[in-house]
């Protein structure tokens, strides 16, 4: 399959522009002479339909009026009826006959007859008609007169005496120079209207494909831009239809395969931090366990001491065990995908647990634990085991920085908010450490914290974030450090 990498090499005839626009053109310009043409017909058939009518209605009038006149035998002394004579010799574009029919043993008399017509030869049209008038009824035709040399429209209508004989017809003979005129007119009139028709279709087809195209050539481009890794690009295309829709898609395409891209460079990041922490972390006691282990294999080392030596190998061992523990708990916490299981966890029962492991401590370093709360049960959602991971770090800090003969202060409160506080007398945070306890292999020079692997408060906080919680830290040197947790309460019904 060929790829046209840009709009210039594209072939004309097979973009997309091109042949809506053709299509367009094409389907409303025959919907435009299809219609025009079709108005023509129809409008030239009601032109010529009138005309018949219309001289059909004037045969039959004449000829009523002509009856009574024939039927009165009224002719010579009756004003009314050369009134009449000279009102018809008056019409235009029409003459008038009064033949004697040849029916009636009566002949028409002379006075009601201007036209001669036995030597005339007459059409097959004409012939027709006059027949039809013979036997009483009112006929039209239409055709070539070879008497007028033209084309001509007639129509005779019965002439009635007063026995009800048809003794005359009266044969009108119309030029249709008139009728022509009008739909000749009419046709130059249609053909500019198919002009214009034809114009405003090329221009409606134009306007119809740029409006079908213009987003989709914007979604191209923005295509484009996805394949090379430009994720912030949107079509920014507002149309309610399904070009819309479609838009909108590519837009949130556009937006997960951005999140995605985060997502990946963070987890990249986190694994390249990891192994370099790892490989940093683990370089200083793996050094001095191979120079322990050098040592006792060379036997410079004396008997006495070898069990000393043992026991700081050991010692190593358990900080190496540690360290890679909290950094397999830290690049699980640092995972974006990490969804922690939750469940009502009464955070009374969780210090409970935590202090009666504690209790070691509390005598070998004579801290005494201070343990109030509101009530026996505050629940909130979450799991267990880390929260008491999380809390168990915190008290440990302080039992580590405390004097001997001080005070931990553990404090719950309970309402839309639960707040759990962690007091102690011990050395206290400096000002400038204070903003900085919480990145990851941070320790204070403090000798409590020579052997401590700078993670146990950044895992912490990440602790506190999955639980959408909050985390404050207020101290001072000399002063005291108290750590203050607070989550939502929880008291519905677990389903």
């Amino acid at each position: 399959m060929k790829l046209w990498k840009n709009k210039k090499n594209f072939p004309l005839h097979k973009r997309l522009f091109v042949q809506l626009y053709v299509s367009f053109s094409v389907i409303l310009f025959a919907f435009v002479l299809v219609t025009g043409i079709t108005y023509m017909h129809r409008f030239e058939e009601s032109i010529v339909n009138t005309y018949k009518k219309t001289l059909k209605s004037q045969g039959r009038h004449i000829a009523k009026e002509m009856s009574l006149f024939i039927q009165k035998n009224d002719t010579e002394g009756s004003f009314a009826y050369q009134e009449y004579l000279d009102s018809m010799a008056n019409s235009e574009n029409t003459d008038i006959w009064f033949l004697d029919s040849g029916l009636s043993k009566t002949p028409l008399e002379k006075e009601f007859t201007n036209a001669d017509i036995t030597d005339v030869r007459l059409s097959k049209e004409v012939n027709t008609v006059l027949a039809k008038a013979k036997n009483g009824k009112v006929a039209y035709a239409s055709g070539y007169d070879g008497i007028y040399e033209k084309t001509m429209m007639c129509v005779a209508a019965p002439l009635y005496n007063s026995k009800q004989e048809v003794v005359g017809i009266v044969l009108l003979n119309s030029f249709v120079e008139q009728r022509d005129a009008t739909i000749a007119a009419s046709r130059r009139y249609l053909l500019c209207s198919l002009v214009a028709g034809g114009l405003i279709a090329l221009l409606l087809s134009w306007i119809l494909a740029r409006v079908i195209t213009k987003p989709l050539s914007r979604m191209r481009q923005i295509t484009r831009e996805l394949a090379e890794g430009n994720y912030e690009k949107r079509t920014n295309i507002k149309v309610y239809n399904e070009i819309g829709i479609l838009a909108q898609g590519m837009d949130m395409l556009a937006q997960r395969l951005g999140e995605n891209e985060k997502e990946r460079k963070s987890m990249e990041q986190a694994r390249l931090d990891f192994f370099s922490n790892v490989s940093h972390e683990l370089r200083t006691p793996i050094t001095v366990m191979r120079g322990y282990s050098e040592s006792l294999a060379d036997g410079v080392v004396k008997e006495e001491k070898k069990s000393d030596y043992y026991q700081r190998m050991i010692t190593e061992c358990k900080s190496m065990e540690r360290l890679v523990g909290d950094l397999l708990t830290l690049s699980k916490m640092q995972n974006p995908h990490f969804v922690i299981e939750k469940e009502p966890v009464n955070l009374v029962q969780v210090f409970q647990d935590i202090l009666r492991g504690l209790q070691a401590s509390e005598q070998e370093n004579h801290i005494e634990f201070v343990f109030s709360y509101a009530t026996e049960v505050i629940l909130m959602l979450g799991d267990y085991e880390r929260l008491r991971q999380l809390f168990s770090n915190i008290l440990n800090n302080a039992v580590k920085f405390s004097s001997p003969g001080g005070h931990i202060w553990v404090t719950i409160t309970d309402g839309e908010e639960i707040c759990v506080t962690v007091r102690d007398e011990g050395v206290g945070i400096s000002e400038e450490d204070l903003p900085n306890i919480f990145d990851k292999f941070y320790k204070s020079k403090l000798r409590q914290n020579a052997k401590g692997s700078g993670l146990g408060l950044v895992i912490a906080k990440y602790i506190v974030e999955k639980h959408q919680g909050r985390i404050e830290v207020e101290s001072g040197l000399g002063e005291g450090t108290s750590f203050r947790f607070y989550f939502q309460a929880f008291h519905g019904e677990w389903e």
